[in-house]
This record gives structure tokens, sequence and C-alpha cells, in this order.
């Protein structure tokens, strides 16, 4: 028996899926870049925030482990400051007076700082101790940088920027301070681009909870690490540089007090490089004095005149709120005042330069900025941890973890993609740190997936 041959048409071959359109067509790409820049650059995050949480809790740690130095019992009339200082050379003699903190409570010591002291590192001074209403030489101990710290926020801090590696070092902490934005702006997007059910953490397990946890918390932290890497940056070696470049092309560098005395003063100068007591000229009190004519208030340091035609520089150093920054230059011969430098006068990229610098060190907001960096550190160290349990929990396969695939820069429309590759070729060259490894990771992913597709693995290769 015969059958009439089927006049069924065969199938139609299935439509190409149409092209994705916006924010459809970016996603894949911000979740590969997410994912990898999560991957390679949260050990640099890791040490980065686990040291940063150490320094914000070393303000504190300070006051109790120096408590003896730092904190005198109050009396009833301060010493002039030269007396002061004058103890401090007799119980260290050695290397040359550089700067000098008149007690700025009346509960704490004065500071006299040495530098070339034996034993001091390059770069530090030696801060001898007095008690203003005594003279009394409390102790001495190495002090680094403009907020005045000691042995053990030295340490920490200089761990944190440098891993003590030196200005090596410093390249860790730009790395992850180019990065940290990157990561916290994509899972930003990648969070609020999904729906709403999917971002619940009560009720769910596995992979689905700590996703949903690593998102909820990286939402509500993710100003605070937008904030940390740019700040971060400003004072970064390369990326930095760049920044201060346009400060200055745009007139807003932060200025600087002209500090040279008017008049032929002979060896006035010389005296302050040889460490005198009382310093060159008019001397201290003089000078501190000037200084309060013109409304500084503590706490202030005293520099002497570097040499023969400079004159002594006066500067409140409270970098707390509100910020005291004001300056003045004192003639040491005459005692008057040469020039004046006003906070409220700075540029405006200056004084936010200045308050982001400080609030990211902990010190404009006091204890309430320290509290609120550690909780900070702390939300990016739980952040790392659950990003790496998530890889886990992907699937491992043969290796640990499944990457996300490959080709997602293929779904963008080109009208997208030039733009965008061109915005991020601009930031690469601000922020080198970015910009070299994201060139590098780019070049070897290419390679790895041209490797693939050599050897018919179409999954790894697309």
């Amino acid at each position: 028996m015969s059958t009439a041959p089927s006049t069924a048409p065969a199938p139609a071959p299935d439509a190409p899926a149409p092209p994705r359109r916006g924010w459809a067509a970016l996603r894949p790409l911000v979740l590969r870049l997410h994912f990898y820049a999560g991957v390679l650059v949260a050990p640099f995050l890791l040490v980065a925030a686990a040291t940063g949480f150490l320094y914000a809790g070393a303000f504190q740690a300070e006051k109790l482990l120096y408590a003896h130095e730092m904190y005198v019992p109050v009396g009833d009339t301060e010493l002039p400051v030269s007396q002061q200082v004058a103890a401090a050379r007799k119980a260290h003699p050695e290397g040359t007076v550089t700067a000098v903190r008149p007690s700025p409570a009346d509960d704490e010591s004065t500071r006299v700082m040495l530098s070339g002291a034996d034993g001091v590192e390059a770069g530090h001074t030696l801060a001898v101790f007095v008690d203003p209403y005594t003279a009394e030489v409390r102790g001495a101990l190495e002090q680094y940088g403009s907020t005045g710290a000691l042995p053990l926020r030295t340490w920490i801090d200089e761990f944190h920027r440098d891993l003590h590696l030196g200005e090596p070092g410093r390249l860790y902490s730009e790395l992850a301070a180019s990065w940290l934005w990157v990561i916290a702006a994509g899972g930003l997007a990648l969070w609020f681009s999904r729906r709403r059910a999917l971002r619940r953490v009560r009720g769910t397990t596995g992979r689905r909870r700590t996703l949903g946890l690593h998102g909820t918390v990286g939402v509500w932290a993710a100003l605070g690490f937008l904030f940390l890497s740019a700040t971060g940056l400003t004072w970064s070696t390369y990326a930095g540089a760049h920044i201060d470049d346009l400060r200055t092309s745009l007139r807003q560098a932060t200025p600087s007090i002209t500090a040279t005395a008017g008049g032929d003063h002979g060896g006035h100068g010389g005296a302050a490089t040889a460490g005198g007591a009382d310093g060159p000229g008019v001397g201290l009190d003089r000078v501190l004095a000037a200084a309060r004519s013109e409304g500084l208030s503590d706490p202030v340091e005293i520099v002497p005149p570097a040499d023969a035609t400079s004159a002594y520089e006066v500067r409140q150093v409270q970098r707390a709120w509100p910020t005291k920054q004001d300056a003045v230059a004192v003639d040491p011969a005459s005692g008057e005042v040469t020039d004046v430098l006003r906070f409220e006068d700075f540029p405006v990229l200056a004084k936010l330069t200045r308050w982001g610098i400080d609030l990211h060190t902990g010190v404009l907001f006091g204890l309430v900025n320290q509290i609120a960096l550690m909780v900070l550190t702390l939300a990016l160290i739980l952040l790392i941890v659950w990003g790496y349990r998530m890889w886990w929990q992907r699937g491992r396969g043969t290796s640990f973890g499944r990457p996300v695939p490959r080709g997602a820069w293929r779904q963008v429309p080109p009208r997208v993609l030039v733009p965008l590759a061109a915005l991020v070729a601009a930031l690469g060259y601000v922020v080198p740190l970015l910009g070299i490894p994201l060139a590098g990771f780019v070049v070897v992913d290419a390679v790895r997936g041209e490797i693939a597709h050599r050897r018919g693995s179409p999954q790894e290769a697309s």
C-alpha cells in the first residue's frame, strides 16, 4: 500500500532573536566587568579595608597607649613657649627644632618636633612632650605627618598606604582606589536592574540568599565606597598627579603662604638651623603673640625660619570641623606679620580636597567619623566574603566557580559601544591603574577566547 507523500511544509527555522537595546544590551557587559573586577581586585580591597578598619580605630587606641605623653594635670598658669622648648632641648639636645605645637587644650602637653634625632626614620620627627605648666618633659616619641601620628598609628597608616614597601607598595592602594568605584557603581546598576522580587533576602536560601545579602549591604554602602575611592585617588601617585594638574590648570590648587623675611637679617635663620631654643630674632613668644593678634586660635604650629631669608610660619592645624587652616608669616627681626592666608579664601576645590581627605582619614568629625569608617570598611570585608561565596555557589565544574560567559560586548550597539570605549580610554589615561589592568584583562580574555575557539569549545570562546 502506498501512501501519499506528505505535503506539510518543513518547519521554518527559528527567527533570530531581536537585538537587545538600552540597559538590556549593557547589563551582560556590566555583569562581566563587575564579576572579574570583584574576583581579581578583591584581595587588594580586602587588605585596604582591613588596614583601614585598624587605622580608624588607632586614633582612640593612641590616646590610651600614649596618655602619659599626650595629657597633663591641669595647672594654674602656662609657662612661655620658649621656656618649654628650652626644657625639651635640654632633655634632647640632638637634632634641629623644626616645629612647635603649643598645648592646644588645658589638659594637653606641648609638642616640640626635632628632625635629625638619632634613630628617627627619614621624613619623621622626634616629638618631645612637655608639660606647659611645669616644663617637665614627659617623654619623646617618633611622629609622622600633619596629623601628628605617633608610632602605633604611623605603623598602621604606612601599612594601609604601602604595605611598608615604600613607593612601590603604594601601587596596591592606588589599584584598590581605582577599582572600588567601578565595582560599587556596577553593583548598584545590577542591583536596581533586578526585579524587586529577586532582591529579597528573607525566606531565601543558598546562593539566592548570599546574593541578597551582598546586594542589600552593597547598596547601603555604595555611596561611602564612591567617596573613599574618589578621596583616596586625590593623593595617590599617578591619578593624584593628574588631579593636581587639573586643579592647577583650573586655578584651584591649594595656596601657600609667602614665608620670606623682609630686609637683611644677617644670621637669624642660622640660629634656627642650629636648634636655638627660643628661635631666631624676636623669639617664639613674640611670634606666637603676633599670630594670636591675627586671630589664629589653638591648635597652632610654629615653624622656625629655614634660613636667613625666611620668616616664621604659624599655622592652624585643626582638621576637625570646623576646620582651622589659617596661616601667617612673621618677620624674625621685627615680629611683624608679613603675610596672612585665610582658609576661607581657598579655592572651592582646594577646600573640598582638604575636607575630603580629612573625612577619609577620620579626623573631620572625630569619633563619629572614625566609627563610620569602621562600619564602612567592615561592610566592604563582608561584601568581598559574600562575593567569593557566590562564585563558589555558582558551580565549580573543573575550576573554582564558573565565569560569566564571554561575548557580552558584542550585544552592545555600536552607537553605545564606541563612545563608551572612548570614555573608558579617557578614564584609563587619568586613572592609569584602572586603564592598564583593564587593557590587560581585555587582551588576556581575547587570547583565552581564541585558544578556546581553536580547541572547539564554543561556550568558552563566545
